[in-house]
């Protein structure tokens, strides 16, 4: 009756536990686990090949980066060399012909000098800043901060031959009034 009895209570414990729940034994297949193991070397693998790559674009970028900021840091040397040449240009041909016009009076001469050598000076000082920014490293400036810096003196140049132009056109034109009105008087009046 004990023995009855403890094989009841065994089979009841066994087959009704409270709480559990039966999981069995892991079973380790031999073929799995080295396909486990050959599936991590080769994820291993991929993973490093993906952080080589990354660390590859990466530099590339700021490979890139790098050049295009030295592009328009030279796009804009260039366009500001281009806009001294056409100051030289209105200065050896523009400023010439003004000076020499018998309608531009003694006293005006010296004034339209000046104001043609401010915008001359200031051209030439713009060239000695560029050249300071370029050949040193310029207060510890990044390449975008240079090329901001030069973009800007780009702005300053064109507007210098705007300027240039303008005060060309309107000494041009004072010119042509002062030819205009000399014709006028100096007419052929017989009636």
């Amino acid at each position: 009756m004990k023995t009855m009895l403890f094989g009841l209570i065994l089979a009841f414990a066994l087959l009704f536990p409270k709480g559990a729940s039966a999981q069995g034994m892991p079973v380790y297949d031999n073929t799995n686990f080295i396909s486990l193991v050959k599936s991590l070397v080769e994820s291993a693998k991929q993973t490093s090949q993906l952080i080589k790559s990354v660390k590859f674009l990466k530099d590339a970028k700021e490979a890139i980066e790098k050049v295009s900021s030295v592009v328009q840091q030279l796009r804009a040397v260039e366009e500001i060399a281009q806009n001294n040449q056409r100051l030289i240009q209105v200065m050896q041909n523009d400023l010439q012909d003004i000076l020499n016009s018998p309608y531009i009076k003694p006293e005006e001469v010296t004034r339209v000098t000046e104001s043609f050598n401010i915008i001359v000076q200031h051209s030439l000082d713009t060239v000695d800043f560029i050249d300071e920014v370029l050949s040193s490293d310029y207060l510890k400036m990044t390449d975008a901060e240079r090329a901001e810096v030069l973009k800007q003196k780009e702005k300053e140049s064109k507007e210098m031959v705007s300027n240039i132009t303008t005060k060309t056109k309107r000494y041009r034109d004072i010119i042509s009034f002062r030819k205009m009105q000399d014709k006028v008087n100096n007419r052929d009046t017989e009636y």
